[in-house]
């Protein structure tokens, strides 16, 4: 059973998510909250596995928020699925830095809303669409560093380097296995041990890092 927390500051809405989501069999909502505060302190009490979490609330924001309860790394922190309106908000990115497993937009529909909830439980990572290119686009508006690769990205193989490049890229684990014509089981065992190797929680901080180090450069 996956617990929830819902973090929302307009009550109709974060109602409207949180009875959604316990009607399902496998979901079930341990709390609710109406700013980043009330969340961290929830949060910290009922240790959900999953927080839906709004971006632009008084009080603490939910980057703020989410900076906090992920603060340590800690592998049994819970995932955070980030909500706002607007998909080209100006939080995106410092969300994905903040460790955030996925951003989606409020008006997705309800189905999306609990496979995103399914997907990020599941360890994986999710990005709207026009979330991964806003991410993209604000790579390509920087200049280029020209920097060499740190040396974590020495710790993985050239088949990993190559499904890292691959995930930046948006593709799915079905899609990275077709490209390298691999079974999809293969890819999975190489996604666990970037991860690991690279000391990185999900799919998502995968994607800002291989943008950052260079091994992806927007629009190649």
């Amino acid at each position: 059973m996956t617990r929830i927390v819902v973090v929302d500051d307009q009550a109709m809405v974060r109602q409207g998510f949180a009875a959604l989501l316990d009607a399902q069999a496998d979901f079930t909502v341990v709390g609710q909250a109406a700013d980043g505060a009330e969340a961290l302190r929830l949060a910290r009490r009922v240790q959900p596995d999953v927080v839906l979490m709004d971006v632009r609330m008084p009080n603490m924001d939910g980057l703020e928020a989410t900076r906090r309860i992920l603060d340590g790394g800690s592998t049994e922190a819970p995932r955070v699925l980030m909500l706002t309106t607007f998909d080209l908000d100006d939080y995106v990115y410092a969300a994905l830095r903040a460790g955030a497993s996925g951003f989606l937009l409020k008006d997705a529909p309800m189905a999306d809303l609990v496979q995103a909830v399914r997907v990020v439980a599941a360890g994986e990572a999710l990005l709207a669409p026009s979330v991964t290119r806003r991410l993209i686009a604000d790579f390509a508006r920087r200049p280029a560093t020209h920097r060499a690769r740190p040396d974590r990205l020495r710790v993985l193989t050239p088949r990993e380097s190559e499904v890292l490049t691959l995930i930046a890229r948006g593709l799915s684990n079905g899609e990275i296995a077709d490209a390298l014509v691999v079974a999809e089981q293969t890819v999975k065992t190489h996604v666990g041990r970037i991860l690991a190797k690279l000391d990185l929680r999900d799919r998502a901080q995968a994607v800002v890092l291989a943008y950052e180090t260079g091994l992806v450069e927007p629009g190649a």
